[in-house]
């Protein structure tokens, strides 16, 4: 303490009641008068908390609200939650705020400083923990040469080159103090971070969780993450043992006994203190709230044990995250925890950074061109070294420069590794704030590079041929399933069916089990392991919730179809996301994924006397906005108990209707082809033409083309063709338009007649109508007996044929056709399915930019518990 009236110490400031000895050195002492009542009793008179909670509450409530604030105003700007927190730990801290003494002295006494670290600590603790339950190391093992490449140069290049740098820095340092040498280790480490958590959110905010890109940056993020963790504990250890580099043995050993000894003792009290009924599973799951009371109560005591053995507390609660065992238990536990972790108990951890950065001490002492240039040093290390890395590898440079910005996202580990230097004394207040700075401006940047890159290269894509019209009928045919629950599985198997998969024109499909995201941050896209071993509701592995159990129904069901036909190859995938943004998730990955038709099951489901039921509004919106947004053809099935029923071929041999795995409970499935005009029944007939192309006597396709009658031959093009693609265009370009589709149409359909001239299960008849009232009743009185019609969806494309249709329209999803085959007025009831084109293209096809991958990401959290 200074006492008042003393002659004040060399290398000192004042700032309001406080005297800071040395305060742009790494160590500030700070003395200040404060009243300590003096008794001899054995307790104390006054509770030593009595002062400092308060002025914590008055710290912690005004940082968790602007980080909240800031949320909200940087979202548009696609920047991460821990933009966010930065920003506020420089606003609230002595950068901005410290430049009004008076509310920095009220809002952030140095008297509260010691609380506001201990909090700190513990959330770093437990946040720790909750980022090794996130982790997954399998893409880890399983990682190709890209992943590890990329990781590889993201941390040698940092750590040499970013050494060098702050070892030239500091050379030109003119103060008195001498800069500390650790300051270039946790400078290098800092840099070295790609910052797991902080990247999975970005990618998900930006839809590019599933793709290519996302998976192979969240591989080498999970790689660097743990190379970067790695080194801190090295650092840490030497340092604290003072640079004998024996002394990080007793962390290695305990590292050892953790993984080696108490991961599968934990695994097996786990599994044998779980619920062993059926009924009380599904009702509240496998694990109790005991078994997540006592994770919760360990994290310290593991925290605790790597203190002792001279490594910081949060190495113990992350290698204990990385043990909990995947699945439900890890999931239960992270949806107790994270959000009260990520938003009450992580704060401190950003008010304690504030306190240390000051950026107006920056330059102080230091050439400010060289720190400039340290700072730029700093951004463009990773991404130039990534960047080259991948592009050797054979990227191509859009998606080389996004995966280098992507690489180069910093989160909460670059700061604690920087807290932990300034609490080693390895960093001064200058070399501190630079780096706070770099941070700032590397994880800034990364949201809108990054979505400027790939809106471009999305746009490239969707220039690409999308459509079965384009498509030849011997060429591989790729699907995007969308499944809701284990009731659609059924119909959509039974397109499947009959899509005519062999082994010159095999069938790719992408079944997505569409999950509503409810308690979670942000969406998920999981891709299963179809050489996993299955969890069934037989024997030991009955503990599942219902949620589970459909899913496992709804993969093993695919999965069984997929051993039956060896020409259909099936990738059984859950998508977890809310149901205003599912539609954007699925036309990124259909884009992703080069996916030419889109099937949807219709949101109602038949009754047995023709009703209707379980009108879902959520599925039938998702159904509307793919018609509206996606980037290729949509189908929405309606199923009335199409009668296909499924073998294996080698059971069905000697059956005289098998032909490719396909048994008819009718001997013949008879498919109706109404076409109209335009492009969407031009892609409806693309696709019954190849349904019929090789199962001859088991599928019978007709297909019925509706002429215009005499009476309205003479209407003029503007009539024949709506303006719905282009209300603001004149007459003559409507016509230009509309004998374009008529010219496209005849086209279609003489290739079509003349390629099936010989098959004898394509039926082909023209029928001359003159009003929609002659076109529905030439549909119920003579094409009524199909077992599944298909049709276009007629969307901008409007005839004299079907005028008037439309004005009552209940589902205009379907189109009028559509509508009109599933009233209750056909009397038939069959299966309808309704296909609409992808939008047209603006030019010609465009060089693919794909970006490698090896390894497909699978999220940590959602996989199956086996033990």
């Amino acid at each position: 303490m200074i006492q008042l009236g003393a002659k004040t110490p060399p290398n000192t400031s004042t700032q309001g009641k406080y005297n800071v000895v040395h305060p742009y050195a790494n160590e500030l002492l700070i003395c200040y008068l404060d009243n300590v009542p003096i008794s001899n009793n054995t307790w104390q008179i006054v509770n030593p908390l009595a002062k400092s909670l308060p002025i914590f509450f008055t710290q912690i409530c005004p940082v968790i609200f602007l980080i909240r604030l800031f949320m909200l105003l940087l979202k548009p700007a696609r920047q991460p939650r821990f933009m966010a927190e930065l920003l506020t730990s420089i606003l609230i801290g002595r950068s901005v705020l410290g430049l009004w003494s008076e509310a920095s002295d009220a809002l952030n006494p140095f008297e509260g400083a010691a609380l506001v670290e201990v909090v700190a600590n513990l959330g770093l603790t437990y946040y720790m923990f909750v980022v090794g339950l996130e982790m997954d190391l399998t893409p880890v093992w399983n990682s190709g040469k890209a992943a590890f490449y990329v990781a590889l140069s993201g941390v040698v290049a940092p750590l040499l080159l970013g050494y060098f740098m702050v070892s030239l820095l500091t050379g030109s340092f003119k103060g008195d103090q001498e800069v500390p040498a650790e300051a270039s280790t946790f400078w290098s480490i800092a840099l070295t971070v790609t910052s797991f958590p902080d990247l999975a959110r970005i990618l998900s905010d930006l839809k590019l969780l599933h793709t290519d890109l996302g998976k192979l940056a969240l591989t080498a993020a999970v790689m660097t993450d743990i190379t970067s963790w790695a080194l801190l504990v090295i650092a840490v250890s030497a340092i604290n043992g003072q640079k004998k580099i024996f002394m990080i043995l007793p962390t290695l050993a305990f590292i050892f006994v953790f993984w080696v000894v108490l991961r599968p003792f934990l695994r097996l009290v786990f599994r044998l203190t779980t619920s062993k009924t059926k009924e009380a599973t599904f009702v509240e799951g496998r694990y109790s709230d005991m078994h997540v009371i006592f994770i919760l109560a360990a994290v310290p005591l593991f925290g605790c044990l790597t203190d002792l053995c001279g490594s910081h507390s949060m190495i113990g609660a992350f290698l204990f995250g990385l043990i909990i065992p995947p699945g439900e238990l890890g999931t239960k536990v992270m949806d107790k925890i994270e959000e009260y972790v990520v938003g009450i108990m992580l704060p401190p951890v950003f008010l304690t950074t504030g306190f240390r950065t000051n950026m107006g001490s920056m330059l102080t002492g230091y050439n400010p061109g060289l720190m400039c240039l340290a700072i730029i040093f700093n951004i463009f290390i990773k991404p130039v070294s990534t960047l080259l890395v991948s592009t050797f590898l054979g990227s191509s440079i859009r998606d080389s420069l996004a995966l280098a910005v992507l690489m180069n996202t910093k989160g909460v580990l670059s700061i604690i590794i920087l807290n932990e230097g300034r609490n080693l004394k390895g960093f001064d207040q200058q070399t501190f704030a630079a780096m706070i700075v770099s941070i700032f401006l590397m994880t800034g940047m990364v949201g809108p590079i990054v979505s400027l890159t790939y809106k471009s290269t999305r746009n490239a894509k969707r220039m690409l041929v999308r459509s079965l019209e384009k498509s030849r009928q011997d060429s591989e045919l790729r699907l995007l399933l969308g499944v809701h629950s284990s009731t659609n599985v059924s119909s959509l198997l039974n397109i499947l069916q009959i899509s005519n998969a062999q082994r010159k024109s095999p069938v790719t499909v992408f079944a997505v089990h569409l999950v509503e995201l409810t308690g979670r941050a942000s969406a998920m896209l999981i891709f299963h392991d179809c050489r996993a071993p299955k969890t069934t509701l037989q024997g030991n592995n009955t503990n599942m919730t219902r949620e589970k159990a459909e899913a496992e129904e709804i993969i093993s069901a695919f999965e069984s179809f997929e051993r039956d036909n060896p020409a259909v190859s099936i990738q059984p995938l859950t998508a977890v996301s809310s149901y205003a943004s599912m539609h954007e998730d699925m036309s990124n990955f259909a884009l992703d994924k080069r996916v030419t038709l889109i099937l949807l099951p219709f949101h109602k489901e038949p009754t047995a006397d023709g009703g209707w039921k379980d009108d879902n509004l959520q599925h039938r919106q998702v159904n509307q906005n793919l018609l509206s947004s996606a980037p290729c053809s949509v189908g929405i099935f309606v199923d009335r108990g199409l009668n296909l029923s499924f073998a294996p071929q080698e059971e069905s041999v000697s059956s005289s209707h098998h032909h490719h795995g396909l048994i008819m409970n009718n001997n013949v499935c008879r498919i109706g082809m109404l076409f109209i005009g335009g492009p969407d029944d031009r892609e409806a007939l693309a696709y019954a033409w190849r349904m019929a192309g090789c199962h001859q006597d088991h599928v019978t396709l007709t297909v019925v083309r509706f002429l215009h009658g005499q009476d309205i031959a003479e209407l003029m093009p503007t009539e024949s063709f709506s303006s719905g693609r282009d209300h603001s265009s004149g007459i003559l370009t409507a016509m230009m338009e509309s004998e374009r589709e008529q010219q496209l149409d005849a086209d279609y359909i003489n290739e079509f007649r003349f390629r099936t001239m010989y098959d004898k299960s394509i039926t082909f008849v023209e029928k001359q109508v003159n009003s929609a009232e002659q076109t529905m009743s030439a549909v119920v009185n003579d094409y009524n007996d199909f077992d599944l019609y298909v049709v276009g969806r007629g969307e901008g494309f409007a005839s004299p044929l079907t005028a008037g249709l439309s004005d009552w329209s209940e589902y205009p999803e379907l189109g009028v056709i559509g509508e009109a085959l599933i009233s209750s007025e056909f009397a038939s009831q069959p299966s309808v399915l309704v296909v609409q084109q992808s939008p047209p293209l603006r030019t010609n096809e465009s060089k693919k930019n794909r970006v490698f991958s090896d390894q497909a990401f699978v999220n940590h959290r959602n996989k199956d518990d086996d033990y």
